[in-house]
């Protein structure tokens, strides 16, 4: 049997090979006849499965983490970075590979499967439609975008229809983050004579990531078909349609399979794809609003906390009442509370994104202005014992007035301004004598607006479930498994501490990771990119970002408080719960996802001569780490959609309107719920 006919009999292409198409032909050739005379057996993806594919939607592929972000290079020579290639709506199948591959069970089967799926995509149009491919060198000194434009052109014969781009990187700078986020270990060939060949050594896997960025499935050489990534990509399909489907049916299934992420939460315009050209808002915060505002009977949810939390102090319990309660949520959504009347506390805590704000790292104030710090999560802050990242206050009382009067952010000029405007203001007149017995003070504003955020108690969550519930199905073996790494080996529990009746997750203190030392070193790459509209990006000199803007203020922490040297760059330790919800991480939200803080804490922070000796590298595995993420993802509170939904009902106090609900239709309304 020749060469070409071997190869056609391995590749078995039925519908062009008449015209098969050179898929780096002398690529192919050699690496085929390497495996012939080396009689190694072609991979299954060469051929037919062999047995049949399980039913899509009978098996789950839970989330392994999310995809990498890099800058790459396409066919054009244009800079792009993955994450915007991988927006919007379609899934992605990403390969590592380069052109000279001798490898036929390597590179050139990846191309193959790849270029079987790129066939199907012109006979289905709804797989074109929610698949991309995209194939990535990791030799970038001999696989320039002219090249990798030539290597693709092989596989043209494919048909136009569907997405499949040939890409590499400017150089190993860009290349080894992308190997390191996606742990792909390459090295060079040892020549006979001990010398360092050109060809590279690697293992063949193939990425399958989600719309979400979440990477659902990794192929190896025994597992690379395309009949099974067609199964996988159905079952993944079919379980964001479950994830759609009334609440009634999502009681019905076991516990510990029940979607536990909230419907409502999230970003209000998801900026995923916002690189690409053809980008377009997927907003969903009015529509939300407009559709899921209902009310809730908060006051009943304080005095009897959700499972894992403990009960209120009492006296802190027995100073609520619906009617400060509702009041309180009033002035949380009211703009009027600022100078000139544009911004509210839900502008910094946002109800739909974790009672933080998913979208920027640090929070902006009225008319723009820059704030230093990350907008902590409002969950279950009534148990707290400090306030701020730096722990400047204790009580939710007197943390009111920081807001309100910061010139970044609420920038009231003083108390007495702000009592008198509420005064002035027809829906409070009366409001305050009702429920305090005279009009607002400075202790009335802040009993009442801390009389609200008390309600905002989230918990129930798996976890709680099957830890202080005791449903042994609650949890999910991967979480459970995270959760004594979490108690063990990762020393998580440390600070953020697990009680025997509840968990608050935090210890309560402040401690230096590092976070803010390397802020205040001033470490920041040569150069920054600019996002000037969809798909358009420049490669801005740092130097020239400086002249334009104002520096990014020192943050020394607790420091600032104390003037204790062996304060600085410390922080409070958050609480865990709804922790999925809430990103971006840390003091200054400088770390976007759950990946990069576990990874941050593996590698035992950042060294200063303050760093918290409870810190030290953990030695993690890629799998423990897994495990923790599934473990952390279990804190979400089973009924976060339910104070969302309230906020959504809330009043907003609109400068130009004068038909906002009165305090007293809020308390009727929450005395009639109860």
């Amino acid at each position: 049997m020749g060469v070409m006919s071997a190869l056609l009999l391995h590749l078995r292409v039925g519908i062009v090979q008449a015209t098969f198409p050179a898929l780096c032909l002398c690529c192919f050739l050699l690496a085929t006849t390497n495996t012939l005379q080396a009689a190694t057996p072609p991979a299954p993806g060469w051929g037919e499965l062999g047995y049949e594919p399980p039913t899509a939607g009978s098996y789950q592929l839970p989330p392994l983490g999310i995809a990498a972000d890099g800058e790459v290079l396409n066919e054009q020579g244009e800079t792009v970075s993955l994450h915007t290639l991988m927006g919007g709506q379609k899934y992605t199948l990403l390969s590592f590979i380069y052109s000279n591959c001798q490898d036929a069970n390597g590179c050139p089967l990846a191309g193959y499967v790849f270029y079987r799926l790129k066939a199907l995509m012109q006979e289905q149009p709804e797989l074109a439609d929610s698949l991309r491919l995209l194939s990535l060198s990791f030799d970038p000194e001999r696989d320039t975008p002219p090249v990798m434009a030539l290597y693709g052109a092989n596989f043209r014969y494919a048909g136009k229809k569907g997405e499949w781009q040939f890409l590499t990187t400017a150089g190993d700078q860009d290349l080894q983050p992308i190997l390191r986020g996606y742990k792909q270990e390459i090295q060079r060939e040892i020549t006979v004579n001990g010398t360092t060949g050109d060809d590279y050594a690697h293992l063949l896997r193939i990425f399958l990531i989600d719309p979400e960025l979440q990477i659902r499935n990794i192929y190896s050489v025994g597992f690379l078909h395309s009949d099974l990534i067609l199964t996988d990509l159905q079952t993944l399909q079919l379980a964001k349609k479950d994830q759609t489907s009334s609440a009634s049916e999502k009681s019905a299934k076991p516990t510990h399979l029940a979607a536990l992420e909230s419907t409502l939460s999230g970003p209000g315009d998801v900026k995923q794809g916002y690189g690409s050209g053809d980008y377009q808002t997927r907003t969903k915060s009015l529509l939300q609003r407009d559709q899921a505002g209902k009310a809730a009977d908060l006051y009943a949810l304080s005095q009897r906390p959700p499972l894992g939390l403990p009960e209120l102090e009492p006296a802190v319990a027995e100073d609520l009442s619906p009617s400060k309660i509702a009041l309180g949520r009033k002035l949380f959504f009211d703009r009027r509370l600022s100078l000139n009347d544009t911004f509210s506390c839900a502008m910094c805590h946002i109800p739909e994104q974790g009672f933080t704000s998913n979208e920027m790292q640090t929070a902006v104030g009225l008319e723009g202005r820059t704030v230093r710090r990350n907008s902590p999560s409002l969950y279950n802050v009534a148990y707290l014992q400090h306030l701020f990242h730096d722990g400047r206050e204790f009580r939710l009382e007197e943390q009111i007035w920081s807001p309100l009067l910061a010139h970044n952010e609420m920038a009231n000029p003083s108390v007495g301004y702000i009592l008198s405007k509420i005064n002035k203001l027809p829906d409070y007149q009366s409001a305050f004598e009702k429920v305090y017995q005279q009009p607002v003070t400075m202790a009335s504003l802040g009993n009442a607006l801390a009389a609200y955020q008390r309600t905002l108690l989230s918990a129930d969550s798996a976890f709680d479930r099957w830890y202080y519930g005791k449903q042994e199905n609650a949890l999910s073996t991967e979480a459970i498994k995270g959760f004594r790494l979490f108690t063990g080996k990762a020393n998580c529990a440390t600070c953020h501490s697990v009680g025997d009746k509840a968990a608050l997750f935090t210890d309560q203190q402040l401690h230096n990771t590092g976070i803010g030392y390397r802020a205040s070193m001033g470490e920041r790459p040569a150069k920054q990119r600019v996002a000037l509209a969809p798909g358009v990006f420049v490669d801005v000199d740092s130097s020239i970002i400086d002249k334009v803007s104002k520096p990014a203020p020192t943050d020394l922490g607790l420091y600032e408080i104390t003037q204790n040297p062996a304060d600085r760059w410390k922080y409070k330790t958050p609480g865990l719960r709804n922790i999925a919800l809430t990103a971006p991480y840390m003091h200054d939200g400088s770390l976007g996802t759950l990946e990069a803080v576990l990874e941050f804490y593996n590698q035992g922070g950042i060294a200063n001569p303050e760093l918290s000796p409870l810190l030290r590298p953990l030695n993690l595995s890629e799998q423990e780490i897994g495990y923790l993420l599934a473990f952390l993802r279990s804190l979400t509170g089973s009924n976060v959609d339910e104070l969302v939904a309230d906020a959504f009902a809330a009043p907003v106090g609109d400068p130009l309107s004068d038909n906002s609900k009165t305090v007293d239709q809020q308390a009727e309304t929450a005395g009639a719920i109860r």
